[in-house]
C-alpha cells in the first residue's frame, strides 16, 4: 500500500526509490542521448583532449555542485519541485515559489527528445538490414528521412511516446525504478562489449590520446564555454527530475554519495562512448570533427565495412543508444507529474493524459516543421518549432532553471539546514567547497553559459 506523507499542506504519494534504484534512476536521467550522441561530437569539434579536461572540471565544480543542490531540496521538502520552492525559504517565499514551475521546461524538451528517440529506433532497423555504404548515401538517407518521410517518422516517434508515457504511469517503484533496474545494466554492458571490441582495433590509441592528452593550443573561448555547458547539461539538471527523485529516497541515504556516484557513472559512459565512437572514426580514416551527424552519418557506413559484423555492432550500438534516451526521457515527465498530481489531487493517469495530449500535439508540430512539404504548417516568425523548442529550452529554460536552484540553495535555505543534512556526511572542507562553488562558482559559470548561447 502507498503510504501518504503530509508536508506543509501539501499531499505527496510517498512511494519510495531504494537506494540502488534512485543511484540508477538519477543516471539513468543523465545518461542520455547527450553522452553518447553529443558528447563525441562536441569533443571532436572543440580539439579532443582540452574539452575533455575542461568538462571534467567543470562536471564537480558545477554539475555536481547543482546536482547536490537539487538533492538537497527534494530531501528537505518531500514534496514535487514547485513546492520545494514555496515551503523551503524562511522568508520571500511568495517570489522563490515561481521558480518550481521550471518542471514545466520537461514538457518542451520531451515534444522533440521523443522525435530523436524515434530516428534511432528507425536506425536501429537500418543497423540490422541495410546499412549506407558512404557517408553521401548516410546523410541523403538520414536528410530524406527527416525531410520528406513523415508517416515513418510519425510511427516511431508515437512508438517512443507510448513506451515512456507507459513506463511513468506504472509510478516510481513498478515503472521508473524497474525499468532503469533492467535498461543501466544493459546499456553499461553494451557499451563494455563496444569498448572491448574497440580496443582490438588500430585506432584505439589513437582515440585515448585525441580524447585524454590536452592540447590547449585548441582551446578557444567557445569551447571552454561548450564544456561548461555540457557539463551541467548532461546531469539532467535545471528542469526539477533530481529533485523529484530525491524526494523519494530513503531517510537514511547519503546524498553526498548518491551524487558522486550518478556523476561518476554519467561521466564514465560519456568517455566510454567517446572512445568507441572514435576508435572507429580514426581506425576507417573519418574526420572526428563532423558535428551533430556524427552519429546517424558518419558511423553507420563504418559498420558497413565491416559486413556482418558491422551489422551486428551498429545494432548493439543504436540499441544501447535507445536505452539512453527512454531512460532520460521517462525521468523528464515524472516531474510534471509528480506537481500535477499533488496540486490537484488527480491520479497519476488523469496527469498522464493531459501531459501526454500536451507533448504529443507539440511533438507533432515539431516533427512537421522539419518535413519539406508541411512545415509552412509549423513554423513561426521563420523559425520552424523544432528549433524553436530546442533553442528556448537547451538555451534559456534548462540553465535557468539550473542558475535558480544554485541560487536558492546558496542564499534562501539557512546554512545550518545544508549543515545537519550533509555535515555527517562530508567533511567540513568538502562542504565549504561545496558551499563556496553553489554561491559563486555555478552561478556565474551557468550565467556565462546563458549569456554565450543567447547573444554570441
Amino acid at each position: 500500500m502507498v503510504a501518504k506523507i503530509y508536508f506543509k499542506g501539501m499531499l505527496m504519494h510517498g512511494e519510495r526509490f531504494s537506494k540502488v534504484g534512485f543511484v540508477l534512476a538519477a543516471a539513468g536521467s543523465a545518461v542520455g542521448l547527450g553522452n553518447i550522441w553529443k558528447f563525441p561530437y562536441m569533443t571532436g569539434e572543440n580539439g579532443g583532449g582540452a574539452f575533455v579536461f575542461i568538462y571534467l572540471l567543470t562536471i564537480v565544480f558545477i554539475g555536481l555542485s547543482v546536482f547536490l543542490a537539487e538533492s538537497v531540496m527534494g530531501r528537505l521538502s518531500r514534496g514535487d519541485a514547485v513546492s520545494a520552492f514555496e515551503t523551503l525559504p524562511q522568508k520571500n517565499g511568495q517570489y522563490w515559489k515561481y521558480g518550481g514551475f521550471m518542471v514545466f521546461t520537461g514538457v518542451i524538451i520531451l515534444s522533440f527528445y521523443t522525435i530523436v528517440i524515434g530516428w534511432i529506433f528507425k536506425y536501429i532497423y537500418v543497423a540490422a538490414t541495410t546499412l549506407p555504404s558512404s557517408v553521401e548515401e548516410a546523410g541523403a538517407a538520414f536528410g530524406g528521412m527527416i525531410t520528406t518521410d513523415t508517416v515513418g517518422q510519425m510511427l516511431f516517434f508515437t512508438l517512443a511516446f507510448v513506451i515512456t508515457f507507459y513506463i511513468v504511469s506504472q509510478g516510481i517503484k513498478r515503472g521508473i525504478e524497474r525499468i532503469n533496474l533492467v535498461l543501466m545494466p544493459l546499456l553499461v554492458g553494451i557499451l563494455v562489449l563496444l569498448l572491448f571490441y574497440a580496443m582490438t582495433l588500430d585506432g584505439f590509441g589513437d582515440s585515448l590520446r585525441f580524447l585524454f592528452i590536452p592540447d590547449f593550443s585548441k582551446v578557444t573561448s567557445t569551447s571552454i564555454l561548450s564544456a561548461v555547458g555540457h557539463a551541467f547539461f548532461t546531469l539532467s539538471l535545471g528542469m526539477g527530475t533530481i529533485m523529484t527523485y530525491s524526494a523519494s529516497l530513503p531517510k537514511d541515504s547519503n546524498l553526498v554519495t548518491s551524487s558522486l556516484s550518478v556523476a561518476a557513472l554519467d561521466t564514465i559512459i560519456a568517455l566510454i562512448a567517446g572512445m568507441v565512437i572514435f576508435t572507429l572514426i580514426f581506425s576507417f580514416g573519418a574526420e572526428p570533427a563532423q558535428g551533430a551527424g556524427l552519429v546517424f552519418i558518419s558511423l553507420p557506413p563504418l559498420f558497413h565495412d565491416l559486413g556482418v559484423l558491422g551489422n551486428i555492432i551498429g545494432f548493439a550500438f543504436f540499441v544501447a543508444l535507445a536505452f539512453a534516451g527512454i531512460t532520460s526521457a521517462v525521468s523528464i515527465v515524472e516531474p510534471t507529474a509528480m506537481y500535477m498530481i499533488n496540486r490537484f489531487k488527480i491520479s497519476r493517469v488523469q496527469a498522464l493524459s493531459i501531459l501526454g495530449v500536451t507533448t504529443y500535439v507539440l511533438g507533432t508540430l515539431a516533427l512537421i516543421s522539419n518535413v519539406e512539404t508541411l512545415k509552412g504548417y509549423a513554423t513561426i516568425f521563420g523559425k520552424g518549432v523544432f528549433d524553436i523548442l530546442d533553442f528556448s529550452s537547451s538555451s534559456i529554460l534548462l540553465p535557468l532553471g539550473g542558475l535558480l536552484v544554485a541560487l536558492f540553495v546558496g542564499y534562501a535555505l539557512q546554512k545550518d539546514r545544508l549543515v545537519a543534512l550533509l555535515g555527517d556526511h562530508m567533511p567540513k572542507a568538502a562542504f565549504d567547497v561545496w558551499y563556496f562553488s553553489i554561491r559563486y562558482v555555478a552561478p556565474l559559470g551557468i550565467a556565462a553559459v546563458m549569456i554565450n548561447q543567447l547573444f554570441f
